[in-house]
């Protein structure tokens, strides 16, 4: 029996994912999809994406470009600081690039290359890492960037009176045109949840892993999920992200 199974925000924690394969019991018939930031924050992101370009030779793999992998993608390929990124796990990334050669983060740079900004499947279901912003949808999008960099898609599902009914004209039109809207981005420990949270039709699963939640992965056709152990304790000597 096949599975879709979608993964939120990794952030360098490759312990992590290796309990939720265990927990899950995933295997070679499930379809993987990944909502982007594999790096940043642990010390493993390097490891991550050796796993992730492994993984992809064996499953069905969908990879979500996140605002971090694309820091590290500037980053490998011009060396460009960036002081903020820094302060937000790049450093722990930048430390763990000491040991790997030169191949290997060529093969990072065209995997973090050929990321997918979006995936939308036959159900009109949208994968994407933080949101978009136009009324008409994805491709209407002005602004590619915001695929990854965008908060007001959850901070309006947030903020939404769930009193309003679906065909009122003050419903958000963003929440009407796809079946299910699947993102990560915007931790969910900022409303003191570590779950996976719905509002209207989006479903976040940034549970908090680059900081001191657990990383999930979700069967999105059942809603069954499982969970690693908090990455500070799977991780208990280091920082993570602040």
């Amino acid at each position: 029996m096949s599975r879709t199974l979608v993964i939120g925000d990794i952030h360098g924690g490759l312990r992590a994912l290796h309990q939720l394969f265990e927990r899950a019991n995933v295997s070679q018939n499930d379809t993987l999809i990944f909502l982007g930031d594999f790096v940043d924050g642990w010390s493993e992101s390097p490891k991550v994406l050796d796993f992730l370009i492994a993984l992809n030779t064996k499953n069905n793999c969908v990879f979500i470009r996140g605002n971090h992998d694309e820091l590290l993608l500037e980053w490998l390929e011009n060396s460009k600081d960036n002081l903020q990124w820094y302060q937000h796990g790049g450093e722990a990334t930048v430390l763990a690039y000491t040991n790997v050669d030169f191949e290997t983060k060529q093969k990072h740079i065209l995997f973090l290359k050929n990321l997918r900004n979006y995936y939308l499947d036959e159900q009109n279901r949208l994968f994407i890492h933080a949101g978009f912003t136009n009324m008409n949808g994805i491709a209407y999008e002005y602004f590619p960037k915001l695929f990854y960099w965008d908060r007001t898609l959850w901070e309006t599902a947030l903020s939404l009176d769930t009193s309003v009914p679906i065909d009122s004209l003050f419903y958000p039109r963003r929440f009407k045109l796809y079946k299910e809207i699947y993102i990560g981005h915007t931790p969910v420990t900022r409303i003191g949840k570590t779950i996976p949270i719905q509002k209207a039709c989006v479903w976040n699963l940034d549970t908090g892993a680059a900081f001191k939640g657990p990383l999930t992965i979700m069967d999105v056709d059942t809603k069954e999920y499982w969970q690693s152990e908090p990455l500070n304790e799977l991780y208990f000597n280091e920082k993570g992200r602040n």
